[in-house]
């Protein structure tokens, strides 16, 4: 089993920066490709980005591709996401999970883990 947490949220100005940190325990962490969503009142779960179980293959979903970056430090059990140009549709919750496999990377479902979230809030 792996519980996930997320940190790094908070209040920024439209163009501004945050970086996400997602810590995982556990010692299976580096055997799950692992992956970030966000939901925003009143809409479903989105997928934003997915990284593979050493880290060389990422994958975004468009609305993010170039401002946004996965990474991860399996010696240190976290997944990281580095928003930068950040703008008001940005604004979420954001939510790591572990991936199971099974149907495309980008449903919610194939993910088998989940942290509670961290909100991100961009002003405009």
């Amino acid at each position: 089993q792996v519980q996930l947490v997320e940190s790094g949220g908070g209040l920024v100005q439209a163009g501004g920066s945050l970086r996400l940190s997602c810590a995982a325990s556990g010692r299976t962490f580096s055997s799950y490709a692992m992956g970030w969503f966000r939901q925003a009142p009143g809409k479903e779960r989105e997928f934003v980005s997915r990284i593979s179980r050493r880290g060389g293959s990422t994958y975004y979903a468009d609305s993010v591709k170039g401002r946004f970056t996965i990474s991860r430090d399996n010696a240190k059990n976290t997944v990281y996401l580095q928003m930068n140009s950040l703008k008001p549709e940005d604004t979420a919750v954001y939510y790591c999970a572990a991936d199971a496999g099974g149907v495309p990377i980008t449903i919610p479902d194939r993910y088998e883990y989940w942290g509670q979230g961290t909100q991100v809030t961009v002003s405009s």
